[in-house]
């Protein structure tokens, strides 16, 4: 599960930039308007990056940051969509950030709930093994592979 969020995070911080700057930046140089004019300035994409990477190489201090981000991600989102919908204005720029916060929203309502759940575990972790989760093994050992022992000529 923990390598399914890091990757849920690298998406969605991919997603951010496309939509929150690669996709602005072409729609104004089509429009012929200034490159910053529809860019939405926000950099939680790259907390998203770190929380990522912190994901995938347990740190000492990776349960804290998890936790802090879940709940600090989840009051903003939940702040910013009790703003937004009572008078929705739904435009493409809109809609791309409001379909981006569901997926925000959904990512860390599952974290926080499986820090919670693997809080012990979580927190004596020196890496994500200590969590349950399977790495593959990247080496090849001849040692492993058996043999007959006991071959007559």
């Amino acid at each position: 599960m923990i390598a399914f969020l890091a990757h849920f995070l690298i998406v969605l911080a991919a997603w951010t930039v496309t939509i929150k700057f690669l996709f602005p930046i072409a729609y104004a140089l089509a429009e012929g308007a200034p490159l910053g004019t529809y860019i939405y300035w926000d950099f939680w994409w790259v907390v998203h990056l770190w929380l990522a990477w912190a994901l995938l190489r347990w740190q000492p201090y990776t349960y804290a940051l998890a936790l802090g981000v879940s709940t600090v991600e989840i009051a903003i989102v939940v702040t910013k969509f009790a703003l937004f919908l009572p008078d929705p204005e739904w435009t493409i720029w809109t809609t791309n950030w409001f379909i981006n916060k569901l997926f925000v929203l959904a990512c860390f309502l599952l974290m926080l709930p499986y820090l919670g759940i693997y809080r012990r575990r979580a927190l004596a972790a020196p890496s994500a093994n200590a969590l349950g989760e399977r790495r593959p093994s990247t080496r090849i050992s001849l040692r492993s592979t058996q043999y007959p022992t006991n071959v007559e000529d």
